[in-house]
């Protein structure tokens, strides 16, 4: 008998195993990443998302905390064929519902051929199908959340070191932590900031780059980091991945749209446009840039031509909608790093000032 529920947009209630207990609702998306499931359960870009995993087994390699990208789990709940007994009390110990003994190839190509879709889910011995409709009709759009940023930023700065050889200002817009560790593994300070820090704090700080991180949500929302772009625009480098890359085009005047079912999983080509080399990249974003504006599309997905790589020479601007930092993998797209800091020349510095 079910004591797991799962309730969709469209009408329909699955039958789950419940692994952890709890009611809860999010936007339900799916990865097809079959390792890293503990690297995406950190991720605070999936923050109220409801997390499918397409691939069948979760858990085979067990759950260290060396692997984590954040402090936390971020979806609100993990959906998957079977999970293992490790991820199932890892989950519960972060009191994060979690459902397994569902058909999840169905799901996955629901929300292929529907988008991505509102859902509900109750789970535990209390469970009922009415509990998880009921999850469901609370349930908002990602675009409405206004402030989500809040809920995944660091609340006060800090400095990850690297040795000094660069400063880099990182707005943590929901920041993976191997994008700190990337830039201090090739000797930069990074500084990393809360999402809505002030121009006058990046002042002071005089950094050679500043870098806007990934996150969850509507770069429409993140309204202080695109100000902020804007302030420093031909003042400093500019880098970007993922939500950073969105907020970097909607500072130079472009526009992004929310995609159908996004890009989330490891196995994503991108095919650059002057080289026209393709590499494999790990990606989780449902919004993309539409429009880049005033930058130059440098790489493309291949399967959807969405922007995957944008720059600028004249204001010394790069990004990537893809994570470069991957982990688990794959690491085709590591030199990102070098060319961002490459950005700063030779150790030259440039004085930062706020309008």
């Amino acid at each position: 008998m079910a004591d797991a529920y799962v309730a969709l947009a469209d009408g329909r209630v699955f039958e789950a195993r419940a692994r952890a207990p709890g009611r809860t609702r999010g936007e339900l998306v799916f990865t097809t990443a079959y390792t890293g499931y503990e690297e995406s359960l950190t991720d605070p870009s999936y923050e109220e998302q409801v997390l499918t995993f397409s691939y069948p087994l979760i858990g085979n390699y067990g759950v260290r905390a060396e692997r984590f990208e954040s402090d936390r789990v971020h979806p609100n709940a993990a959906v998957a064929r079977e999970l293992t007994d490790d991820v199932a009390a890892w989950l519960e110990s972060e009191g994060v519902p979690a459902v397994d003994h569902l058909d999840t190839r169905e799901l996955v190509t629901s929300v292929r051929e529907e988008g991505a879709m509102a859902c509900g889910i109750a789970a535990g011995p209390d469970a009922t199908p009415e509990a998880a409709k009921a999850e469901l009709d609370e349930c908002v759009g990602m675009s409405d959340h206004l402030d989500i940023g809040k809920q995944v930023s660091t609340d006060e700065p800090y400095t990850v070191d690297g040795g000094g050889d660069y400063d880099v200002a990182l707005v943590d817009c929901g920041m993976k932590g191997s994008i700190a560790s990337s830039l201090a593994e090739r000797g930069a300070d990074v500084h990393v900031l809360p999402y809505d820090v002030d121009a006058e704090t990046v002042a002071d700080l005089d950094p050679d780059v500043l870098f806007i991180s990934n996150g969850p949500g509507d770069p429409a929302n993140f309204a202080a980091a695109t100000d902020l772009v804007r302030e420093f625009t031909g003042e400093v480098p500019l880098a970007g991945i993922c939500l950073g890359q969105q907020i970097v085009a909607r500072a130079f005047d472009g526009e992004t749209e929310k995609m159908a079912f996004g890009h989330r999983g490891v196995n994503q080509p991108v095919r650059d446009l002057e080289t026209d080399q393709v590499v494999m990249t790990t990606q989780n974003h449902g919004y993309s840039v539409a429009d880049p504006g005033d930058l130059e599309v440098t790489q493309v997905n291949v399967n959807d031509d969405t922007a995957e790589g944008l720059k600028s020479d004249e204001f010394e601007v790069i990004t990537r909608q893809y994570h470069p930092e991957a982990n688990p993998g794959p690491h085709d797209s590591l030199g990102f790093f070098d060319e961002v800091l490459s950005l700063v020349g030779n150790g030259s510095r440039h004085t930062v000032t706020a309008d």
